[in-house]
């Protein structure tokens, strides 16, 4: 139905006269459909093909969403001006209470305070409404203008024609109903569902600015034996950048002098800071945690890794479909057949009527189109996902957005990062094992003694496993890191090495010993640490990321359910195939870069499947957009959350069982909604038209119109409430 948009259509300027005061970088930037990519424009403005707001098709950094903050002013103002008019409605109609001083100027009053509500704060939607008639696109706004619309104009008619309507335009007691409640209802429950919309698209770009917020905005030019600090935008490729401790990398590149060790889990996912020397690469946006080195730039702006990882998040969000779609599409049908039935039905009575032709052609053409305006079709949607919301949420399970319960009751495919979503993302110590003469509290205390000086995760995990046994911890002398080794010290004239294999060679410590358990712990995924106490191996302790103990429940509840599990993983893949087997896992991609998980959750997509990825690193945050829905571990990053469709409060997998339960009752629940919004209408319509009046002299008044919208929006009321004490059986067995 939607006719195509030319180029030149395209091009040229779609904006509404913005109310507010927008950036000079957003009035000059180019802005796209989420739907329709096809459409561009220079500044903000609205699709003329499906009406939603236009986004920029590049990120930028803003502080305020300027027409959220116009939607919640013409909203609060809309409702403001609306309740006065309910409530009087409410009292004559439902309640049966008259008062004659009210009564006598009510229709002057509700005409006053609705006209600002139909044509100011309902602005946004006529203008929408007026680009899809030229652009041949009718949507969900050209619904809702011709309803609004006529209501209030039709009413406003009555006001001042009242002494020359006919006799079938009054009710019971010789007056004409008037509709300027359903116009400020409809604009305002509209609002209402437009700013529910626009906070979801807000939230899910805050992923994006996170992202541009990881590069520092300046840098340590290293020129002549030199610093200079310079702006980030100044620094071209083959410069020379000073890193100091505690700094982030602010391009890709490689060390040029120095050694350090790097926080890479925002790329990696793994909680180890990872060595680096002369040669190695870096990657902006990571953390040098301990030396001062130099790098040369490799990569600059738009090159590096991560401005390519906020690309891809950009796309993604770009690239998903709107819930509202199916309103669009009844819509699109919907409103022509419902303007052609108004005006065959004004024809066939002016011209076949015996008497009262003009009559009966102005109350059967209005009657449709006054029946066919669907008042709760600004409720369907929003009332079934706030109650649905709200409902997840009492689960631990937090839904960004509607999309997300759309697709959800689909997925068949579940992709899991395993740090932080399967095993519990921070090192534990497993295994003690003491050769020598100490025993293990012994040997712990050893170890603890020289790893109290480290912030390093294997430190604290060494740390948090003596607070656990009690072992107290004396303090250390003659500390000595030892970068990419391990620690040396000396306590009590006892000296103490702790770290790898390395550590032990370069100190002549013999390690024949304990290759066998060493190698048997590692195959098992496990960082082996060596102790030595005045050159002898006492001992190995063993650190792991452990899995998280409901895991194996939840991804056999998930197996039930028909799903097909996937690991997909940055680390290494002896660690990711134990971590599989324990699992019970057959699929797994190990060894891969945010790019590579983004390119298997495509392939899947490919291939038909509906796919949803869990994980809680910034270097899943592609993959979390990527695929169909993105689910996030509430114990993640902010990045993760922010650029996942769904937030898991507790981090834990069952609550993507509750989701996906979740996501079947809501959508049941919307399409229920749906059905009543249009239910009363649609039946009512022929009737409206005059199907029996040639057989039984009856005609819809208008006034029954209003009795059907108000059905249908009591219907979508209560039908949304029932998702409040729906009992769901997943949701109780694994809560």
């Amino acid at each position: 139905m939607n006719a195509k948009v030319s180029e030149k259509e395209c091009c040229k300027s779609h904006k509404r006269e913005a109310p507010v005061s927008f950036s000079p970088d957003m009035l000059e930037a180019v802005f796209t459909c989420p739907m329709h990519q096809e459409i561009k424009n220079i500044g903000p403005g609205s699709c003329p093909i499906c009406g939603m707001a236009l986004e920029p098709e590049v990120p930028i950094l803003v502080e305020k969403n300027h027409e959220l903050e116009d939607f919640k002013k013409r909203f609060f103002i809309a409702l403001i001006l609306t309740l006065p008019i309910f409530i009087s409605e409410m009292m004559s109609h439902l309640l049966k209470i008259k008062i004659d001083f009210l009564e006598s100027f009510k229709a002057e009053f509700q005409l006053l305070l609705s006209t600002p509500v139909v044509f100011w704060a309902g602005k946004p939607f006529f203008e929408r409404a007026i680009t899809s008639l030229k652009t041949r696109s009718l949507n969900m706004f050209t619904l809702i203008s011709i309803g609004a619309g006529v209501a209030w104009l039709y009413s406003t008619a009555v006001i001042f024609l009242s002494d020359t309507l006919p006799k079938e335009f009054l009710d019971s007691g010789g007056n004409a109903p008037l509709y300027f409640e359903a116009a400020a209802v409809i604009v305002t429950l509209v609002l209402l569902g437009q700013i529910l919309e626009l906070k979801a698209r807000e939230q899910t770009g805050s992923a994006i600015k996170a992202l541009l917020n990881l590069t520092p905005k300046r840098a340590h030019l290293y020129e002549g034996g030199t610093e200079t600090e310079v702006p980030l935008e100044s620094v071209q490729e083959g410069n020379i950048l000073r890193v100091k401790p505690g700094e982030k990398i602010p391009v890709d590149g490689l060390i040029k002098e120095g050694e350090t060790r790097i926080d890479e889990s925002m790329i990696t996912g793994e909680p180890m800071p990872v060595k680096k020397q002369i040669g190695d690469n870096v990657i902006a946006g990571t953390i040098n945690s301990h030396g001062s080195i130099l790098i040369h730039a490799e990569s600059v702006g738009n090159k590096t890794l991560l401005s390519q990882i906020i690309q891809l998040v950009n796309n993604a969000q770009r690239s998903k479909a709107p819930i509202q779609r199916l309103v669009d599409t009844v819509s699109s049908w919907f409103v022509p057949a419902v303007i052609l039935i108004s005006i065959l039905s004004f024809c066939f009575w002016l011209i076949f009527a015996k008497s009262n032709n003009l009559s009966l052609a102005l109350i059967t053409s209005v009657s449709v189109l006054i029946i066919a305006c669907p008042c709760a079709l600004g409720l369907a949607t929003p009332m079934s996902v706030m109650v649905g919301v709200g409902r997840g949420a009492r689960e631990g399970v937090l839904i960004k957005n509607a999309e997300a319960l759309e697709i959800a009751e689909k997925v068949n495919v579940l992709v899991l990062d395993k740090t932080g979503t399967l095993t519990k993302g921070l090192p534990e110590v497993s295994k003690i094992h003491a050769f020598g003469s100490h025993g293990e509290e012994s040997l712990l205390k050893y170890t603890a003694i020289l790893e109290q000086n480290s912030e390093h995760p294997i430190a604290r995990s060494v740390i948090k496993k003596c607070e656990e046994m009690g072992v107290q911890i004396p303090k250390s002398y003659e500390f000595k890191s030892i970068t990419g080794k391990g620690i040396k010290g000396v306590y009590g004239k006892r000296d103490i090495l702790v770290g790898n294999i390395k550590l032990m060679e370069d100190y002549g410590v013999s390690c024949e010993s304990a290759e066998t358990k060493a190698e048997d712990l590692q195959s098992q995924g496990a960082t082996v640490i060596y102790i030595a106490i005045d050159q002898k191996l006492e001992g190995l302790i063993a650190v792991a990321d452990p899995i998280k103990e409901t895991t194996p429940a939840a991804l056999a509840e998930l197996k039930s359910l028909g799903i097909k599990i996937v690991m997909l993983t940055g680390d290494s893949y002896i660690t990711a195939k134990n971590v599989a087997k324990t699992l019970g896992i057959d699929y797994v991609h190990a060894d891969v870069l945010p790019a590579d998980k983004s390119t298997v959750i495509e392939n899947f997509k490919e291939d038909g499947c509906t796919v949803a990825m869990a994980g809680d690193g910034i270097n899943d945050a592609p993959a979390l957009t990527v695929a169909d829905v993105g689910i996030a571990m509430g114990t993640g990053t902010d990045i993760a959350i922010d650029s996942s469709d769904i937030t898991l409060v507790k981090g834990d997998l069952r609550g993507v069982v509750k989701s996906l339960e979740l996501s079947k009752a809501v959508m049941s629940n919307i399409r229920q909604n749906l059905f009543f919004a249009f239910i009363y209408n649609v039946a009512g319509i022929p009737i409206a038209a005059g199907v029996l009046y040639s057989l039984t002299g009856t005609l819809l008044s208008p006034i029954f119109a209003a009795v059907a919208m108000s059905l249908s929006s009591v219907s979508v009321i209560f039908n949304s409430l029932r998702l409040k004490c729906k009992k769901f059986n997943r949701l109780s067995d694994i809560g």
